[in-house]
């Protein structure tokens, strides 16, 4: 079994050579990948678009895709809770079917009207495509960890052109201690060539843009960001239990799997056609960007919320992060109603804070946000996504996250010395 880290501890440059070339390798695979998935994302998005009638059948594509997941996908079926799983306690190679799984079936649930995003997606295929590696070249566990977040690293950088935030948010959405901060370094590398690689076959991502400069910093704006970033942590909260209520419900009323999102597409299509809009399902990018330069309906955000953990419950596949975002823009976007800062900075906050605080990773968020909107807004970014972080509850999307204790023990620790200045 080879592991790269013991064997070459006293070999640094042979170590940096072997992880450099996985890096390359895993990140051109990935970033093609995702490339293939963006492309043909928004091919099945204008189509559905421009055949609003194909709705109607969102709730054979919901069958489709329950009856795939119950015989074919076995272990697939955990998702991205099964790549942090295997992380913590590395058991089985990933079934390398989750790829075509995931893909196939993120692509029909968009195109048939579901509610839904797309880093799920990527970072299945990322991992997928990593862990393939630990099994070609007898990778053992410790090594397969790294393979595991380089993975999840350049899968999440190549599907939102976000490299920094990629390697950060794979580091921490495992929970990675001190003494794995060396994983960063690869990490690092596979997503940028990932990210370097979709750009490369001219896959552009959004862009938005905040038109407002950020007011000088004081104890009021400080204040204000902290106010609205419990409202974004409440709102991820909120989020994370209605799709915990919905799953639960579904598992409850309906036995049989694949009859769920067949069920789940019948209440949905319904609601599409007598609302006669498109406005909350697929990913809602053109409202996110309607958000940060005009008002959009103060609802917007909880229909989304609601639209698609009831979607991602009955079974359809994607990912939660762009409706996340639509959900924090367009919250953002409301609260400027009340809170005087400029609207299109409280919809770049609450883009990443609403994240923040389902995810449990503040510090890819605020980097992400960084990267999006721009370093002069970092302050701000960063104290309104740890707030919300911390607001957000001890359980987040992702059910196998270890961080429910390590939460805690910070609550602990801020309120003891809360009552040590009592």
């Amino acid at each position: 079994m080879l592991n790269i880290i013991t064997s070459y501890k006293r070999n640094i440059p042979t170590m940096l050579l072997s992880w450099i070339w996985l890096s390359i390798a895993i990140g051109i695979l990935v970033g093609s990948a995702s490339a293939f998935f963006l492309t043909s994302l928004s091919w099945v998005t204008d189509y559905r678009e421009m055949h609003s009638w194909i709705i109607v059948f969102l709730p054979l594509a919901g069958l489709l895709i329950g009856l795939m997941y119950h015989y074919w996908g076995g272990a697939a079926n955990k998702g991205n809770n099964l790549l942090i799983a295997e992380y913590h306690r590395p058991k089985h190679q990933i079934p390398f079917r989750m790829f075509p799984l995931v893909l196939v079936s993120t692509l029909v649930t968009h195109l048939f009207g579901g509610s839904a995003g797309r880093e799920g997606t990527a970072v299945q295929i990322g991992g997928t495509i990593a862990d393939r590696f630990s099994r070609c070249f007898k990778i053992d566990s410790i090594d397969r960890r790294t393979l595991l977040v380089m993975g999840i690293s350049a899968g999440f950088a190549s599907i939102f052109g976000t490299p920094l935030a990629g390697a950060i948010f794979a580091l921490e959405v495992l929970i990675i201690g001190k003494r794995q901060v060396h994983l960063l370094i690869p990490s690092l590398m596979c997503a940028f060539v990932a990210d370097m690689t979709c750009r490369l076959w001219q896959v552009g991502h959004t862009h938005y843009e905040v038109n407002a400069s950020l007011p000088s910093l004081s104890i009021s704006l400080i204040f204000y960001t902290g106010i609205v970033g419990v409202i974004f942590g409440l709102t991820a909260f909120l989020f994370t239990k209605t799709g915990d209520f919905f799953s639960h419900f579904f598992k409850k009323s309906i036995p049989f799997p694949p009859l769920r999102p067949f069920v789940g597409g019948i209440v949905i299509a319904g609601i599409v056609l007598v609302s006669g809009s498109t406005k909350y399902i697929g990913l809602g990018i053109p409202t996110i960007v309607e958000s940060f330069h005009g008002s959009v309906p103060p609802y917007d955000f909880l229909m989304k919320l609601l639209l698609t953990t009831f979607t991602l419950s009955a079974g359809f596949k994607g990912g939660e992060v762009t409706p996340l975002f639509f959900i924090g823009a367009t919250l953002g976007n409301m609260l400027a109603l009340f809170i005087p800062i400029p609207m299109s900075i409280l919809a770049a906050m609450g883009f990443v804070a609403v994240f923040a605080g389902a995810t449990n990773t503040p510090i890819a968020c605020a980097v992400m946000g960084m990267e999006l909107f721009g370093v002069a807004y970092g302050i701000v970014l960063t104290i309104v996504c740890c707030v919300a972080y911390l607001c957000s509850g001890e359980k987040g999307i992702y059910s196998a996250q270890k961080v429910g204790r390590n939460k805690r023990s910070l609550y602990l620790q801020v309120k003891k010395k809360y009552l040590q200045q009592l």
